[in-house]
């Protein structure tokens, strides 16, 4: 019983060897394998002895590259594909070289130099167009992932803010264009008229020992002096020539005085004053046009003051205060014209 086993094992075992052995011969793989093997074979063992039978061998050759060249579809793909092909050490034609040209005879070295030439000429120029392929492939893919849709609506950068000063000056221009005025602005150069005579403030009027300050040098034989503005109400001035009664506006800008710098002043600042001409104003329309604003501006909850004050350049003139260290009102001045 254990011969007969012994002798079923081994029996079973040589015909699994032989079953493997006739699948590997008959496998497509292994006969493509041996099909590839021919170029490592000298034309002597291949049963070539005439040129004219070279060139079936060179046209199998020729159709294995193309069908090659056809599956490289990427870059990795060709590289495999190219040194399969050109490699110096193992490559299809460095193995026609060492294999089929340099053992042949005299007269079939001139045939297979001839078709190794053309063939080898073939596969370079194949190979270089598959690679111009690839590469023009990937450009229009990496192309096509970057591409900019213009349909699409831009991107909104932002382009920062407004001064602290320019949003406080479009807080009280909103505030006063609400009730009727207007907003105006003039030149921070002017002439001695505007910022002084036409605003009965002559020569030698005390008030421009303060005001009379920052000349312009001009050239010699200039027609009149230039001055830095040392408050907006010029604009008054050029406003009341172009425009009829009734006149309702306020006056933003930067102005330059001789003030010694410290905590409340400085040779510039920005000021914005008001103006209105009209028929029966007094003094109870600018009391609550000025009370209006500083509630729209600090609160309605905030406490005023109005008094009387003065000022050598207008008269009657008052002030309007709001309590606080931190919302004190400026001065307001009121032209001799306005309680009429």
């Amino acid at each position: 019983m254990i011969v007969a086993s012994w002798l079923f094992r081994t029996h079973d075992r040589f015909f699994q060897k032989g079953m493997r052995h006739y699948a590997r011969r008959c496998s497509p793989s292994n006969a493509m394998t041996e099909h590839e093997n021919k170029t490592a074979k000298p034309l002597v063992h291949l049963g070539i002895t005439r040129p004219e039978e070279l060139s079936v061998l060179f046209a199998d050759l020729r159709g294995r590259f193309d069908a090659d060249c056809a599956s490289a579809h990427d870059e990795s793909s060709w590289k495999q594909f190219r040194d399969a092909w050109l490699g110096r050490k193992s490559g299809v034609l460095t193995q026609i070289t060492d294999h089929w040209l340099k053992p042949a005879t005299l007269e079939l070295k001139r045939a297979v130099g001839a078709s190794l030439n053309e063939l080898r000429a073939h596969v370079e120029s194949r190979i270089e167009a598959c690679r111009a392929a690839i590469e023009s492939g990937a450009e229009e893919a990496a192309l096509a992932r970057e591409r900019i849709d213009l349909s699409l609506p831009g991107v909104i950068r932002p382009i920062g803010s407004h001064h602290l000063i320019r949003q406080v000056f479009q807080e009280i221009e909103d505030i006063f264009f609400s009730i009727g005025f207007s907003v105006v602005e003039g030149p921070e150069i002017e002439t001695p008229y505007y910022n002084f005579e036409a605003l009965n403030i002559p020569e030698f009027h005390p008030v421009r020992d303060d005001m009379d300050t920052f000349y312009l040098e001009l050239p010699k034989g200039a027609a009149t002096p230039l001055l830095l503005r040392t408050h907006t109400s010029p604009m008054q001035i050029r406003t009341m020539e172009k425009q009829k009664p009734p006149v309702r506006v306020i006056v933003p800008g930067k102005v330059y005085r001789r003030d010694n710098p410290d905590a409340t002043h400085s040779f510039a600042f920005h000021q914005i004053e008001g103006l209105a001409v009209d028929t029966d104003i007094t003094f109870c329309d600018f009391t609550g046009t000025i009370e209006y604003f500083v509630k729209q501006f600090f609160g309605p909850s905030v406490k005023t003051r109005f008094r009387p004050s003065y000022f050598p350049f207008t008269e009657p003139s008052v002030e309007f205060d709001v309590p606080g260290s931190s919302s004190s009102a400026r001065a307001w001045s009121i032209p001799p014209s306005t309680d009429s």
